[in-house]
């Protein structure tokens, strides 16, 4: 039979019709851009509140004689005049407190004493990182060598280390206080020439491998990666799975195209400036070095308002009080770390425009790439809503990236929990005194638990108000989740104008690195590189309120007479409400600059790359190469499945447990420690090895899923006797708990089965 040509015109037709699609399609997404940007302005939009009572046009200011407001002039005069002495003054030692830690290296800002244990500068591949081993202050309890060790990695995004163990009330100080050795992963200023992401993967195996030398009766460490430390964690677990015990990612952006249209612009950032090129050139004109206070400016524009105004009126406001606070912070915000040029350009190209991570397709070197699925422990991720640097669509999308559905999580015997706190900002994530004493404090007890947790998706809730030491007063539990949850949650991450970026950014950076990058590699050297990094704004301006300033020399002689003569103002003074309107003001005028900022760079954005996404400039988006026979036919699970009618009591008894929490939806965590406790402390459990329990539960929760009807009918073959059968449903019933606090369909299993082992 012969094949008839097309008509001429038709594949055209077809290309133009497919063409025009695009275009709608994106023109829907720029009306949904601007109706969600009209949301996001609204606030700005509206009239500011007249203030009322004592404020400046309330009756409580109108109504004061002219004596009265005299006086209260004159108070407010002095005292916003020593309020302003002491602020400069507090300015002054910021700067000083910036220059004395630029001459001394920039050192850690742990408030913690620490151990050199292992120096990466030492290492084989050479790198600027290092292993510190955290010694207990005074007060604390002495580390148990037996219990599990904490390791905390601390981003490496234009500041030093310490942000995980600069309060007392910190990551480190929660695992300090429950007998946990604390282990802290620093690095210096300077990387070692020619250093990769590579080299500082390979020296974090061996900090790993350190640990488990020098802890071999313990458990495998809690990895802590906060930030882009998250990347640093994640890589260590799918290179070295069998170094690390559960990860806790806090704040880690592991799908960088994820967001809300309206609420994440920080996202579009190297979309408008062309790629990875920008980031390229700042490492070419620092000779080979990129400068991390280009990213710290770009961190403190995402909420001017705060960084260019609040945080410091904050200080003048409460100059009594916050001035300690206020230089603490700094020390940490104000230490610039530098990166090589390779290591800018991978994290930029891979991570920032690529978004290559939770699709596999970043390499690990000798023809493998690193791969999530290949993470063995248990994860916690904890993001927040309140975070505009990795909101939570950016903190947890991977999921939804790398598998399929929660069924297939169980399935691969994975262990993922997410926590999602309401409020708090990116830096409260690592630095809060309250989130330290109540979300990292919770995710501290669960994770001694975790491993006892059936695998799949959850949801960490805490309820209840705090109690005093380990003994909380807050409710925890585990909800099972589901992928298409994640999918919601994470809001645009298909948007098709991120592939349109990573295509021109590979094109930008090619055509920069054939005709530009050798001209400036020309011109750059030491001496040029080091003038642009002292003369960039982020250090000048803390220069300049230092004593290196004459000018700025005598406030110190004249904060001292202030102190010894300081008259604070009435609280109802109303020149102070007044004072704090105008600041008020102040800010809600920087941020609508920055909202209308956002939004116009975000109607860019998709106007540019939609277009280009449209016209098919964009390549398809590679997926993840997932194996049929993940779905439910891998060895492990087809073992499993064949081994369903066999067993014992060890077998039935964690079936049994696994079938009520899927009844519920969950786990408590009271009942989690129950059954950790029958898990750990009771026979035939307690003469298993860690590894094996978690073996077993992995194995049954394939059987309960997989082939549900089956797991239960064959509860009878595993427990063959009465005698097993009572002592499982008593056993089983106990870490329960009260049945009237069970729920209905859990009542109803657990009713199931003492029909089906002991029938009436």
């Amino acid at each position: 039979m012969n094949a008839q040509t097309p008509p001429p015109g038709r594949e055209l037709m077809a290309r133009s019709t497919e063409t025009l699609t695009r275009f709608v399609e994106q023109a829907h997404a720029m009306g949904e851009v601007a109706r969600k940007q009209l949301a996001a302005l609204a606030p700005a939009l509206a009239p500011p509140q007249v203030m009322d009572g004592a404020g400046p046009t309330g009756s409580a200011f109108f109504g004061r004689s002219p004596f009265a407001l005299m006086a209260d002039a004159m108070a407010y005069a002095v005292d916003a005049s020593q309020r302003s002495v002491l602020f400069w003054d507090t300015m002054r030692q910021a700067g000083n407190d910036f220059t004395e830690h630029e001459k001394a290296g920039c050192p850690p800002v742990l408030i913690f004493e620490w151990d050199m244990v292992v120096d990466g500068r030492h290492l084989p591949r050479r790198c600027n990182y290092a292993l510190v081993r955290i010694k207990p202050p005074e007060g604390f309890r002495e580390a148990d060598p037996a219990m599990r060790p904490f390791v905390i990695i601390d981003p490496r995004a234009g500041h030093g280390a310490g942000i995980g163990g600069f309060k007392s009330d910190s990551q480190v100080g929660v695992a300090l206080r429950r007998g946990h050795p604390v282990y802290f992963v620093i690095f210096f200023r300077d990387p070692e020439p020619g250093q990769t992401i590579l080299d500082i993967t390979e020296a974090e195996a061996i900090f790993l491998r350190k640990i488990h030398e020098l802890h071999p009766e313990a458990q495998r460490p809690v990895v802590i990666g906060n930030c882009q430390g998250g990347w640093a964690v994640m890589m260590l677990g799918a290179s070295e799975p069998e170094l690390t015990g559960p990860l806790v990612l806090n704040g880690a952006p592991l799908s960088y195209w994820a967001g809300e249209k309206g609420r994440n612009p920080m996202r579009y950032t190297g979309g408008l400036a062309g790629g990875s090129w920008p980031a390229a050139l700042l490492a070419d004109l620092g000779n080979g070095t990129f400068d991390g206070a280009n990213l710290v400016a770009n961190f403190e524009s995402l909420s001017p308002g705060n960084t260019k105004f609040r945080k410091y009126y904050n200080l003048y406001e409460k100059v009594d009080t916050e001035a300690e606070r206020f230089l603490e912070f700094e020390r940490w915000w104000g230490g610039y770390f530098l990166m090589t040029r390779d290591e800018i350009r991978w994290i930029v190209e891979n991570l920032f425009i690529g978004d290559k991570f939770a699709r596999g397709e970043i390499s690990a070197g000798k023809g493998a790439s690193f791969n999530m699925r290949s993470v063995k422990s248990p994860i916690v991720v904890f993001a927040s809503a309140g975070d505009n640097i990795t909101p939570p669509g950016q903190a947890l999308r991977w999921i939804a990236d790398v598998y399929r559905d929660e069924q297939e999580i169980k399935t691969l015997g994975q262990t993922i929990i997410y926590l999602v706190h309401d409020e708090i900002g990116h830096l409260g994530i690592f630095v809060s005194g309250k989130v330290a004493n109540k979300e990292h404090t919770e995710i501290a007890n669960t994770l001694d638990l975790i491993e006892s947790v059936a695998p799949g998706l959850y949801e960490l809730r805490i309820t209840g108000t705090a109690g005093s030491g380990l003994n909380t007063g807050y409710q925890v539990e585990l909800v099972e989740k589901t992928v298409a949850d994640i999918r919601v949650f994470s809001a645009d991450a298909e948007n098709e104008a991120f592939p349109a970026v990573a295509r021109i950014s590979a094109l930008n950076q090619m055509i920069y690195d054939l005709f530009a990058s050798p001209i400036v590699r020309q011109f750059a050297t030491e001496e040029s590189a080091e003038l642009r990094r002292q003369m960039n704004p982020m250090r000048a301006r803390r220069y300049l309120v230092s004593d290196a300033n004459p000018m700025m020399k005598p406030l110190g002689a004249m904060a001292d007479l202030v102190r010894a003569n300081r008259q604070p103002v009435a609280p109802d003074n109303p020149f102070i409400a007044m004072e704090r309107a105008w600041a008020d003001s102040v800010e809600r005028s920087i941020d609508s600059w920055r909202d209308w900022r956002d939004s116009m760079q975000e109607t860019a954005f998709h106007a540019v790359y939609g277009t280009l996404s449209a016209l098919n400039v964009a390549s398809e988006i590679p997926t993840i190469d997932v194996p049929p026979e993940l779905a439910g036919e891998t060895p492990d699970v087809r073992a499993a499945l064949d081994r369903v009618a066999e067993g014992g009591y060890a077998e039935a008894v964690v079936r049994m447990m696994i079938l009520l929490a899927k009844a519920r939806g969950g786990v408590r965590r009271n009942r989690l420690a129950r059954s950790n406790a029958l898990l750990t402390t009771e026979e035939p459990f307690a003469q298993l090895t860690a590894s094996a329990r978690q073996a077993l539960i992995r194995e049954q929760t394939v059987v309960v899923e997989m082939a549900p009807d089956e797991a239960f009918e064959t509860l009878v073959k595993l427990l063959a006797t009465p005698e097993d059968r009572r002592r499982a449903l008593a056993a089983v019933a106990d870490v329960a708990g009260p049945e009237e606090e069970l729920g209905e369909p859990a009542q109803a299993m657990l009713a199931r089965l003492r029909g089906l082992l002991l029938p009436a």
